[in-house]
C-alpha cells in the first residue's frame, strides 16, 4: 500500500504536541522544510533531540515549539553558538540533556535493539556524568571493570530527510551517513522526506542504498530541496553564506521574528520557499554530476 501523502498532512497526523522528535541528517539531509511545517502548524511542548541540533532546532525554539533538547555538541556549524537554544538554556527556558556523540548514538542503538541499556568504555568527558543522571556507570560481569551505560532513546517520531525513495517507503541515502537508520529503528513513528520519489525498481536495482526499509515507515513525503540551508549529496550544496546570515539575523528576537514570519509563516510550502530564494542562490547552490562506477548486482 503507497504511503505518499503531503508533509502537512504527515506532521499533522504523526506530531503531536509534547512528541519526542527525532530529526535526523549529519551535515547534511538535514529535513528543513519538515522543522517549517511543524513551526507553521504552530506544534508545542516538543522534546527534540540531534546529535547535532543545527540551526533547525534553533529555528523551532525561536518559533515557540520546543521545550526540551536532548543533544551532543550545540553550535551554528564553522560560525559559533547557535544563539536562541543558548540563550533559553541559560536563562532557565529550556530544559535540556547533554550527551558525547558516542553516548547519543548509543541511546538511539539501545532504543532500536530493544535494549534497556548500552554500555560504552570510559571516555574523557566525565564531567557529563555530573551534571545528567542518565549517564552510569556499572561492572562488566565480564571483565569487572567500570563502563559506562546509557539509557535506550525512543523517539515518537523519527523525521528522515533522504535522496530518493518508493512510493511505499523504501528508502536510499548515500554521501555522509548519520544517524538516519538508528533513529528509524528506535522511533515508533517514521515521517520521511525525499528529493526523488521512484519506481520500486529503482529501489530493487541498487539495494544496498536502502537504509530505511518500508516496514518500518508511516509516511513518504515528496520533498525537493527540503534540507536547505544544508545540502542534499548529489542534489545540491550547502549553503554556506545562510549559516553565517542566521547568527546575524539571531541577534535579536524581532530579527528572528521577521525571518520566521517571511520565510515559513508567509510561505505554504516548501516549493514557495525554494522559488522565493530565486535564481541567483539555484545556481551557486547547484551541483556538477559525478557519478560512481557501476555496479553488476548480477542475474539469476
Amino acid at each position: 500500500m503507497t504511503k505518499l501523502c503531503s508533509l502537512q498532512e504527515a506532521v499533522n497526523t504523526f506530531v503531536k504536541d509534547g512528541s519526542l522528535l527525532y530529526a535526523a541528517g549529519f551535515t547534511h539531509l538535514i529535513p528543513f522544510s519538515a522543522a517549517h511545517e511543524i513551526i507553521r502548524q504552530e506544534k508545542r511542548n516538543l522534546t527534540v533531540a540531534r546529535a547535532t541540533p543545527d540551526l533547525i532546532y534553533d529555528m523551532m525554539t525561536a518559533a515557540g515549539c520546543v521545550s526540551k533538547v536532548i543533544f551532543s555538541y550545540m553550535g551554528n556549524p564553522g560560525v559559533g553558538s547557535l544563539r536562541i537554544l543558548r540563550s533559553a538554556i541559560e536563562a532557565g527556558e529550556l530544559e535540556w540533556e547533554e550527551y558525547s556523540h558516542f553516548g547519543m548514538i548509543s541511546r538511539l542503538q539501545a532504543g532500536a535493539a530493544g535494549l534497556p541499556f548500552m554500555p560504552m568504555n570510559q571516555t574523557a568527558a566525565t564531567s557529563l556524568e555530573q551534571v545528567n543522571h542518565n549517564i552510569r556507570r556499572m561492572t562488566d560481569p565480564f571483565t569487572n571493570k567500570e563502563v559506562i551505560v546509557v539509557p535506550p532513546l525512543n523517539p515518537d517520531v523519527a523525521i528522515i530527510h533522504v535522496q530518493r525513495a518508493d512510493q511505499y517507503g523504501n528508502a536510499q541515502i548515500w554521501g555522509i551517513l548519520g544517524e538516519q537508520k538508528e533513529a528509524a529503528f528506535a522511533a515508533q513513528h517514521v515521517i520521511i522526506t525525499a528529493e526523488e520519489i521512484v519506481d520500486e525498481k529503482v529501489i530493487r536495482s541498487d539495494p544496498n542504498r536502502t537504509m530505511i526499509p518500508s516496514i518500518i515507515v508511516d509516511a513518504v513525503c515528496l520533498e525537493p530541496f527540503s534540507a536547505h540551508p544544508s545540502y542534499t549529496q548529489g542534489y545540491y550544496d550547502r549553503d554556506n553564506p545562510f549559516y553565517l546570515k542566521w547568527d546575524q539575523i539571531s541577534e535579536t528576537r524581532e530579527e528572528v521574528k521577521q525571518w520566521l514570519h517571511e520565510w515559513v509563516y508567509d510561505l505554504k510550502d516548501r516549493q514557495q520557499y525554494w522559488q522565493k530564494l530565486g535564481e541567483e542562490a539555484h545556481q551557486r547552490l547547484h551541483v556538477k554530476p559525478a557519478f560512481s562506477s557501476p555496479i553488476n548486482y548480477g542475474e539469476y
